[in-house]
């Protein structure tokens, strides 16, 4: 599963989340959440408006079954703070949420905004055809997560 150099990244000798280390910006994304157990960056590019990556910052961890009772109560307490400001900052109907790890294996769940009018696949999963927000919209997001989330 995954690619050539799969048990580094798995073993975190190579995770690429743990050498960002909680930068307040990457190529990939703004962060709109400085958790206590996670941080959530709002991404460049996406399936539609609306979609947070959020990232373990804690020691490299490739599964939820790896943290101790305490660590993921907060490490899920902090997904659901993002939850709540995508569905609040966006008007989203539901809120998508995955944890998969299968290409990068640090843990890390995506947060996506369904919408009632102008979804890209209504009433079905998102494909990952991404594509790139605007630069003006994802400052304006961005900012405006970041005063949702304190």
């Amino acid at each position: 599963m995954g690619p050539p150099n799969w048990d580094a990244l798995y073993s975190g000798a190579e995770c690429p989340m743990c050498e960002q280390a909680r930068a307040a910006e990457t190529p990939h994304g703004i962060r709109v959440m400085a958790g206590e157990f996670a941080d959530g960056y709002l991404a460049t590019r996406g399936p539609q408006r609306g979609y947070v990556v959020v990232i373990w910052h804690g020691r490299h961890v490739a599964e939820p079954t790896d943290l101790a009772v305490d660590e993921a109560s907060g490490y899920w307490a902090d997904v659901l703070r993002v939850g709540r400001a995508v569905q609040a900052h966006f008007g989203a109907r539901k809120v998508n949420y995955e944890t998969l790890r299968n290409a990068l294996p640090h843990l890390h769940t995506h947060v996506t905004a369904r919408y009632a009018q102008g979804d890209v696949r209504p009433g079905a999963p998102l494909e990952h055809e991404w594509v790139e927000q605007p630069t003006e919209e994802l400052r304006r997001d961005a900012r405006a997560l970041g005063e949702l989330l304190g």
